[in-house]
């Protein structure tokens, strides 16, 4: 099992480890209600720094890119980064990740930890025909996700940069704490705003170290994935994985038919013709907290799909979750059970995202 740079600053800090995807990484330090809330109404910092970095570069670095990923990286400018995901050959999703175009001929991807090997694989695999210089830096780079309303405020107190003047989506590079060259960007995976910080491994004590003497709440996934439920997104091996369809999943948004990529055909014939099942977000309008795996059913009793993510929301103070059900079960306002413990208990079917700030 590996560890990030932090580990020891966890365990100082009173973390919980826990395994996640390779990884030995911090699942909550003082509560995940107490981190939850600091995100939502202040600032929290989580250590992500077990997320993959690839570097593609070269005159045939877009050709590759437009190949294998959903969106269209065609336009992006230099300083803009993308959502999107790797479609397999049989109509699943290799992974989800973004893009960042940090100059004309290159960009950098950024993946899920559990398929930093397989995605590797992938980009190799079809690269052959292209030839982009590949560079895989997954082990040199550090990443602070600095969440939350606030976020800005602190961040500003640290940098060089004029963090106002960044859009959502879009990056630069400057000094923060004293490091410099770090990529700052304003991204995240909470709804919260914020930035997420891509630090030379050697220097990622420093910038968390004065965080946390700034009075930033340290956050674990827990609190990392009530926050990204709450906001209805996908977690890779969760809600989307090697056999999910990207339009069952909702990401027809983030996937352009205006180009040719892996699979592009049968993904446009899901699209026109529409898939069977479709995820879907749920409030259980009595007690009980939803968990992956756990049927979803109509009134009958008549199974119609599974929940996929699943949590008591700290932010509403009701069980929420998502999951995929029968493509004429999935209106909003419809209600749904989900059977908890041999009971049956009533949701009804909403709109993303659960929570608005």
């Amino acid at each position: 099992m590996r560890k990030t740079p932090l580990y020891d600053r966890h365990l100082a800090l009173g973390a919980k480890i826990v395994p996640f995807a390779g990884f030995e990484m911090p699942v909550q330090y003082d509560g995940v209600v107490k981190e939850h809330l600091a995100v939502r109404q202040n600032t929290g910092v989580f250590d992500i720094s077990h997320m993959g970095e690839f570097w593609v570069r070269g005159p045939k670095a877009i050709d590759l890119l437009q190949q294998v990923f959903s969106n269209d990286v065609s336009n992006l400018t230099v300083g803009q980064a993308q959502y999107g995901y790797f479609p397999n050959s049989s109509g699943g999703i290799i992974d989800d990740l973004l893009v960042y175009r940090t100059q004309e001929e290159e960009y950098m991807l950024v993946v899920n930890a559990a398929n930093i090997a397989k995605d590797w694989n992938w980009l190799v695999t079809h690269n052959t025909v292209y030839g982009a210089t590949l560079d895989n830096e997954s082990d040199n780079i550090g990443l602070l996700a600095l969440q939350g309303p606030k976020a800005a405020t602190v961040l500003a107190t640290l940098t060089d940069v004029d963090i106002s003047n960044i859009p959502f989506y879009h990056f630069t590079h400057g000094t923060v704490a004293g490091i410099e060259k770090i990529l700052i960007s304003a991204t995240g995976y909470t709804g919260s705003g914020g930035f997420e910080l891509y630090i030379p491994t050697t220097s990622l004590w420093t910038v968390w170290d004065t965080l946390i003497e700034k009075g930033v709440t340290p956050c674990g996934l827990a609190a990392r994935n009530t926050l990204r439920i709450e906001m209805g997104y996908s977690l890779y091996g969760n809600d989307i994985d090697d056999t999910t369809s990207p339009m069952a999943a909702g990401l027809a948004w983030c996937t352009k038919f205006t180009k040719n990529f892996v699979n592009s055909k049968n993904l446009a014939l899901q699209k026109k013709e529409k898939t069977t099942n479709r995820r879907v977000g749920f409030v259980l309008t009595e007690r009980g907290i939803p968990r992956k795996g756990y049927s979803l059913v109509d009134a009958d009793g008549n199974a119609i799909g599974l929940v996929t993510s699943g949590t008591q929301s700290p932010s509403l103070g009701k069980g929420i979750g998502m999951g995929y059900v029968k493509r004429e079960q999935a209106a909003a306002g419809k209600t749904i059970y989900v059977e908890i413990r041999n009971k049956r208990i009533q949701a009804t079917i909403t709109s993303f995202p659960f929570y608005h700030a």
